[in-house]
Parts: C-alpha cells; sequence; structure tokens
C-alpha cells in the first residue's frame, strides 16, 4: 500500500527516486472582463402525483377513498440584486430547475409544494423569452416569472360519485413549464465615453476616477466596458468606458453591438477626440464615424445631450489646441460644450466632470421612462404575472382509412393527467371526451369502435 507522501514526493524507478513535475496552476479566470452575454435554460418542478388509497380502520366499514393530492412544483424567478454587476456566473451554470412537488399520500395527507428557485441577476440585464417577449430587470427586487411549475395532481377522493364509490385511478401532476431564455447586461450608467480606439478614453477614466482600465498605446486596450463614478455635491455619477468603436460596428463589426448596447442607458455622452492621433488619420472623420455608428444603433442615441473631450492636449502646440477649439465649435455650435483634457498633466478633468454634473439630470427630473416606478406600480410589478390565454379550440380531422386525430390543449392536458393503462382511468377519459362533444364530433367523420385516435400525441383504439 502507498502512503499519500510517498505520491507527493515521487516515483521510484530502479532504485532512483524521480521527483514529479510541478503541477501547472490553472488559469485564473479574468475578472477584468465584463461579461454581458449569457443563454440559460429554466425548468420550472414537476408537479406531484395523485395518490390512490383507501381508508381501511377496524370499526370503520365504509372507510371510502382517501387519497391526498399531489403538490405543484415549484417555479423558476429572475431577481435583479444590486449584488451582482455582470453575469459571470451563468458562465459555469446553465441549467436551473425548481423542486418538483411531492405525491399525495394516503389518510388524505397532500404533498409538500416544490422549492421555487430564485436566480439573481445584476440591475441592466435585458431578459429575452423564447416567445421573443423582452423583459427589461433595472431596479433591485424586481422579479420576473420565467417557468411556471407543474400542477398537482388530484387523489382518488375527488372523483367519487353515486356510481363510482371506489375509483382506483387519480391525477398525474404536469410537467413544469420549461425555456431557453437569452440575458443581456446593459449598464446603468449615467454618461459614457466614445470614441475612437485609442483616443485616450481609458487614460481619461482613470484620470477623472479611481477606476483602473488598461492603458496602452496600441488601439484596442480596452476589451470591455469598465465603470468609475466621480462624486460632487452630493451627488454620484457613473462613467463607462466604451471600447473603441470602429465604422460599420452598428451592423457587428469588430467590437460591434456588444458594446454600443451598453451606450443605451447612458443620459450623456462624452465624445473623446484625439487632436493629433498617431496612426494619422483625420480627427473630423473620426467623429463623423462614430457620430453615424451611434445614431445607426440607435436613433436615440443621436438625441442625447454631448460633451466633445478633445484629448491629449499636452501632445499639441497651445497655438494648435486654440484654433482647433474654435474650429470644433463652429462645426458643433453653442449647444456642445467643448473641453480640452491631458490625462498626463491633469489639465481640464475638474472642467469635465463639472459638466457631465451639469448636464446628467438629477435623478427627479429623470425622463418619465427612467423615473422610479411609485409603490403602487411596484407592487403591480412585483406580484401580477401576465400569462397567454390558452387555446381552447378543439380541432378533430381524419387523417386515414381508421385513423384519427385530436388538436386541443385540454385534451392534451386531460391525456397527460392519467394512466391510461388503467382501466378506470381510461373509461373516465372516454366521458370526458363525450361530455367535450369530442366522440359525436369523431362520430360524425365515421369513427368506429376500435379504430385509432391521436389524441394529443398519443394513439389510442377507443372502444365505446
Amino acid at each position: 500500500m502507498r502512503s499519500v507522501h510517498q505520491a507527493d514526493i515521487g516515483v521510484r524507478r530502479g532504485g532512483v527516486a524521480r521527483a514529479r513535475p510541478p503541477a501547472i496552476p490553472p488559469t485564473p479566470y479574468d475578472r477584468s472582463v465584463l461579461s454581458d452575454h449569457a443563454r440559460i435554460n429554466v425548468v420550472g418542478g414537476d408537479g406531484g402525483h395523485g395518490s390512490v388509497s383507501f381508508r381501511r380502520e377496524a370499526h370503520v366499514p365504509r372507510g371510502g377513498p382517501d387519497g391526498g393530492d399531489g403538490a405543484h412544483g415549484g417555479s423558476v424567478w429572475l431577481v435583479c440584486s444590486d449584488d451582482l454587476r455582470d453575469l459571470r456566473s451563468f458562465a459555469r451554470k446553465v441549467h436551473f430547475r425548481a423542486g418538483r412537488g411531492h405525491h399525495g399520500e394516503g389518510s388524505g395527507r397532500d404533498g409538500k409544494r416544490g422549492e421555487n428557485l430564485t436566480i439573481p441577476i445584476p440591475p441592466g440585464t435585458q431578459v429575452t423569452l423564447e416567445d421573443g417577449v423582452v423583459h427589461d430587470l433595472v431596479r433591485p427586487g424586481q422579479r420576473l416569472l420565467v417557468a411556471k411549475g407543474g400542477s398537482g395532481g388530484r387523489g382518488n377522493k375527488h372523483f367519487t360519485t353515486s356510481t363510482r364509490q371506489a375509483p382506483k385511478f387519480a391525477e398525474r401532476g404536469l410537467p413544469g413549464a420549461e425555456q431557453w431564455i437569452d440575458l443581456q447586461l446593459k449598464l446603468l450608467a449615467d454618461a459614457g465615453l466614445v470614441g475612437v480606439p485609442n483616443a485616450g478614453k481609458s487614460s481619461l477614466l482613470a484620470a477623472m476616477t479611481r477606476a483602473t482600465p488598461k492603458v496602452a498605446s496600441y488601439p484596442f486596450t480596452t476589451l470591455g466596458p469598465i465603470l468609475g463614478t466621480i462624486e460632487a455635491d452630493g451627488r454620484q455619477l457613473v462613467i463607462a468606458d466604451i471600447p473603441g468603436l470602429i465604422e460599420g460596428a452598428s451592423d457587428g463589426l469588430g467590437l460591434g453591438h456588444d458594446f454600443l448596447a451598453h451606450i443605451e442607458r447612458c443620459q450623456t455622452i462624452a465624445h473623446v477626440l484625439d487632436l493629433a492621433p498617431l496612426d494619422g488619420s483625420d480627427p473630423v472623420e473620426n467623429h463623423r464615424v462614430i457620430e453615424a455608428e451611434l445614431a445607426a444603433h440607435d436613433p436615440r442615441l443621436a438625441a442625447l445631450p454631448r460633451i466633445l473631450v478633445l484629448s491629449k492636449v499636452d501632445l499639441v502646440a497651445p497655438d494648435d489646441a486654440e484654433l482647433a477649439i474654435m474650429e470644433w465649435q463652429e462645426r458643433l455650435g453653442p449647444d456642445v460644450p467643448i473641453v480640452v483634457t491631458s490625462s498626463a498633466t491633469g489639465s481640464g478633468i475638474p472642467e469635465l466632470s463639472r459638466e457631465l454634473l451639469r448636464l446628467v439630470p438629477i435623478r427627479s427630473e429623470e425622463p418619465e421612462e427612467l423615473a422610479p416606478m411609485t409603490p403602487e406600480h411596484e407592487s403591480i410589478a412585483e406580484h401580477m404575472v401576465f400569462h397567454p390565454r390558452s387555446k381552447s379550440t378543439i380541432e378533430v380531422e381524419r387523417t386515414g382509412a381508421s385513423t384519427y386525430r385530436v388538436t386541443s390543449a385540454q385534451v392534451t392536458t386531460l391525456v397527460r393527467r392519467f394512466d391510461l393503462e388503467n382501466e378506470d382511468a381510461l373509461a373516465y377519459v372516454e366521458r370526458r371526451l363525450r361530455v367535450m362533444g369530442i366522440i359525436e364530433r369523431l362520430e360524425a367523420l365515421g369513427f368506429k369502435p376500435g379504430d385509432e385516435v391521436d389524441l394529443g400525441g398519443e394513439v389510442f383504439e377507443l372502444e365505446f
């Protein structure tokens, strides 16, 4: 028997102890990159089955059925949580399932309800369901039902009648809802720094806030949006450094929609422009390209307040800087403030912060769609859940010489509820089909006892 210590030291071969090579440490997860997309599968818990049971006690000659009901399965909820900042946790886990409902038992004991599953997501997450419906969760505490649990089945005590006093069947629980949903994080920033690659946005954010973005002399240094905050006059603004955009970004080129989406919630845009680009490009053309991409992505972005930030002024002669200011002011008009900055010397940084505070509205003055919900509206949003109306139509058609098909959500549910190998259950289902008028419609199409009928995907030979 080898001990653990021998395994750690090495393996002895031919009388020579050879040390094991050192283990290669796992590559650490890069936490500096914002995870803003995820696709997850959510499944509601299955409902519990009803119980088939009969009361049998001494001195109780007519006990009767006492099967308990199965419980409902748990549901899956998304909850907006201020504890999260991105969707990184969904890279490790994709499938989420709520607890299933417990089955009913004898003596009238009902099952225990399945546990709901709550999935926290960061504020600013846009949720797209399989049917294309989109929900925005932007305020901590908001909840969204994404997979409802299946309903539980009734025990045999519910099926007693004057002619059926000892039913030997019960309902089955229904499976929970299942779907794939897409999550996209759109940063809740007050202002966004945009510009072509290597315009100086990261250096500017580092100079204005305590954020520590990667800064280098080559383009596309920043591979994910980075947030920083400035505080003044009792207010706090969140500034987002949006990675460099290129022409065609609105069509998905370069970093594309991945980062344009993060500007959608901003209330002010600071367009950072390098006065003397190292690649020799024209600043006027660079400005035109970025503004065109913003407008192409979302026309609302074209109407947001602007600040033009002429960066890296320390690399330009003072006379050239003054001339550039006059030219841009004439080109943009008096409504667009122009701030000249240098991240290296700190010049213009306080002025830029003041302009951002001036242009970003105070919370109480935000547009109606961004204003906090009233308590009344908030309670409605949290407690009312709307579901699509189920189709109540019943379609009956002949598919062959002796085959028929019945299409109906009600019939599908009815078939799922019962074990049709059980003669009592099958007889109950047939009676229900007659009450619903389906048997009469089948007979009108030429149905004869023994013909095959497709009921909600299950084929049966019905005898009447």
